[in-house]
């Protein structure tokens, strides 16, 4: 595990990608425990908008003045040593660190002693976890701080620095982010290959979650995973078990399932408690399980249960109104019903789709996909062919590049033209104007028109919602 940094009391740190969910939350979390904070990013952002009005000194733009004064640099995992910033802080002799090598400093900065750390990693699922483990925490009372890649609907931010008992923290795994998270507790949700351009293979991944299931502080600290995943199924495979305490959970945890007036309820096995969550699917009931299982362990490591009881987080998990782009309602017109959802790897897309069927049985499902980075698109084109058969129509954007330059042979209308040989009405639509256009002209109620994407394609839901004449 990387050696820990010590982030010392006065400090003015400086984050270089500031706009992004995850330096922004940290930012959040240092402000929240006295920190000096600026930062700087290439675009603006909802964060940065945000935090420029709470005070934080932010550029847009980089260049190496933006430096002066930091004594530590934190930077994003899409940075590279020609920016200008980074450069000049290591000409300078200033400490620069990504994430991994500094966040559990970050988690532990300006407190007399380490708080107890949730740690929620996973392919699939793991914002909604970890919001929904945070959502219960301060609904029952415990301030704990957080840093969630999404914005929190409980409290409007992303990040805070809590009271210092007790942290949780989404644990990234891309650039290896969750290696350097120090946990007591872990949760794994699910996993699959994804982020081909940083693993290679699907081995190469699974043997980077083995490494995290190592990273618990002590000897009682434990490692939560849905046991019917099959890709934690191979990861079970290879861990430590003499150092790994390993818990499972699953579907058989939910009984009698239904969606009804807008909640989705079961019955938690073993005990008389009915789970109510707003959110949709059955890849929900799991997130849901998932959380409940990681709070119930709580008291085992501390005096955590004089705060709160199984009665009042199953309670407070049915108050939990999500994570911003997590199958969030943009807008309702018409009866028809326009949801933003983060969904980008072609199981997310799945499970995405099959909830809006469950919560909508009886309106058209349009698709609207922007396919997120070419290596990917490439990687899981197959995957991604079979992934919407719940939709009645789809229309595919052009794909969102991120940090990758084009690749000539991967397109969004020949993956088009290649989905619509199976399926009844699958269509390519550049931009993002032209998609608003087409769904204003073409979707008739009842209908709900499904936007998935990692990037920019929320804008495609502003702008039908505009056309229709609800701004």
């Amino acid at each position: 595990m990387t050696q820990a940094v010590r982030i010392k009391p006065g400090q003015h740190i400086h984050l270089v990608g500031i706009g992004g969910v995850g330096l922004s939350a940290i930012a959040r979390v240092l402000i929240g425990r006295g920190f000096r904070v600026s930062g700087s990013d290439r675009t603006a952002s909802a964060y940065t908008d945000a935090l420029l009005k709470e005070g934080v000194s932010i550029t847009i733009g980089h260049d190496a003045a933006n430096i002066v004064g930091a004594d530590l640099i934190i930077v994003t995992s899409a940075a590279n040593s020609e920016n200008p910033e980074i450069a000049a802080a290591r000409a300078a002799g200033i400490p620069v660190y990504k994430r991994s090598e500094i966040i559990t400093d970050v988690i532990n900065a300006g407190l007399e002693s380490p708080p107890f750390v949730i740690a929620v990693a996973g392919t699939h699922g793991k914002t909604t976890t970890t919001s929904m483990i945070a959502h219960m925490l301060i609904t029952c009372g415990l301030n704990p701080g957080y840093i969630i890649g999404g914005t929190l609907a409980t409290t409007g931010i992303n990040g805070a620095a809590g009271g210092g008992d007790v942290f949780v923290i989404e644990a990234d795994e891309y650039d290896n982010m969750f290696h350097g998270i120090a946990y007591d507790l872990a949760l794994i949700t699910s996993l699959e290959w994804d982020h081909p351009d940083f693993f290679p293979t699907f081995d190469a991944m699974i043997e980077s979650f083995r490494v995290f299931t190592m990273n618990a502080v002590n000897k009682d600290g434990c490692v939560i995973a849905c046991g019917e995943d099959a890709g934690i199924g191979r990861l079970n495979a290879v861990i430590d078990a003499d150092r790994v305490r390993w818990l499972t959970y699953g579907r058989g945890n939910a009984l009698h399932v239904r969606d009804q007036q807008g909640m989705t309820t079961f019955m938690l096995a073993d005990t008389s408690y009915e789970v109510r969550i707003t959110r949709p699917g059955m890849h929900n009931v799991l997130n849901a399980l998932g959380a409940l299982q990681a709070v119930f362990m709580l008291p085992l490591f501390g005096d955590f249960s004089r705060r709160f009881t199984l009665e009042n987080a199953v309670k407070a998990l049915a108050t939990y109104q999500g994570t911003g782009r997590r199958f969030e309602v943009m807008g309702e017109v018409d009866q028809i019903v326009v949801i933003d959802d983060y969904a980008h790897h072609p199981t997310a897309i799945r499970v995405t789709l099959e909830a809006a069927r469950m919560r909508y049985p009886d309106y058209a499902v349009w698709a609207v996909w922007q396919p997120h980075t070419f290596s990917r698109t490439r990687t899981l084109w197959n995957d991604y062919l079979a992934a919407f058969s719940a939709a009645d129509h789809v229309i595919v954007t052009d794909i969102y590049a991120a940090r990758e330059a084009p690749d000539p042979e991967v397109t969004a209308d020949r993956f088009a033209a290649e989905l619509s040989a199976a399926h009844a009405d699958a269509r390519h639509i550049s931009g993002l104007d032209e998609a608003a256009a087409a769904l204003a002209d073409a979707v008739k109620s009842p209908a709900v028109i499904l936007i998935m994407s990692a990037g920019d394609a929320p804008k495609i839901g502003q702008g039908f919602l505009a056309r229709r004449g609800k701004p």
